[in-house]
């Protein structure tokens, strides 16, 4: 995993015209989306093409990506971050902060860590570093094929949108949570640091996987 820094992300909801700031602590990152391959190997499920094998994850759901972090601590000797109450329909999910086992980053990491101390909307040319609707040819592909940020994260932006630990906006839209940066099938201005999007935690859709994040303590 890529260690990150500690630093300020500057977010913004253009919906309701907010803007806010938030300290990020030192954490760690994926250099990659999670896989087929490591998915269903720790979830003890098959994969129906080989050729699939390193592509991200997608058909998950929010709860999906959350169990798939507490199975892959336990698998790594890491203590859990999520205690789970309830079936899917209606799951509670509580952070152990303290844990320092495998976890959704927060939408401030997500953007920190994909913008890399960079300033515009992408950090960098959109055809170099993202598979999206004009280069995707219609599907998902595999990971780290792309240019990676100077952090040396690959697919932050395109390919498959990542869930992110946060609800979007629990007033308005009670228990749906962030996802960030662009898919394969979204045109190029959908594919941007700082572009948000929500949806239920049981929603599934075949652009729509995840990331691995750890604290530091």
């Amino acid at each position: 995993m890529i260690n990150i820094s500690a630093g300020t992300a500057s977010l913004r909801d253009d919906r309701i015209k907010k803007s806010w700031t938030t300290e990020v602590e030192g954490f760690l990152l994926a250099p990659v989306p999670v896989t087929q391959a490591l998915y269903c190997t720790i979830m003890q499920q098959d994969i129906e093409l080989e050729a699939e094998f390193n592509t991200p994850i997608v058909n998950v759901s929010w709860y999906d990506a959350i169990l798939f972090c507490n199975r892959f601590s336990l698998y790594s000797g890491l203590q859990p971050c999520y205690s789970v109450i309830g079936h899917e329909d209606e799951m509670i999910i509580k952070w152990n902060r303290d844990s320092g086992g495998y976890r959704l980053p927060t939408e401030a990491e997500w953007q920190y860590a994909c913008k890399a101390e960079t300033s515009g909307y992408r950090y960098g040319d959109i055809d170099a570093i993202a598979w999206y609707s004009a280069n995707s040819k219609g599907g998902i592909h595999e990971v780290g094929q792309k240019q990676p940020n100077s952090w040396q994260l690959y697919d932050m932006l395109g390919n498959v949108w990542e869930w992110c630990w946060d609800q979007y906006d629990p007033k308005v839209y009670g228990s749906y949570r962030v996802f960030r940066g662009g898919s394969w099938a979204e045109e190029a201005r959908g594919c941007g640091a700082t572009c948000r999007r929500r949806s239920h935690p049981t929603f599934r859709i075949d652009d729509l996987g995840f990331r691995l994040a750890r604290s530091i303590h």
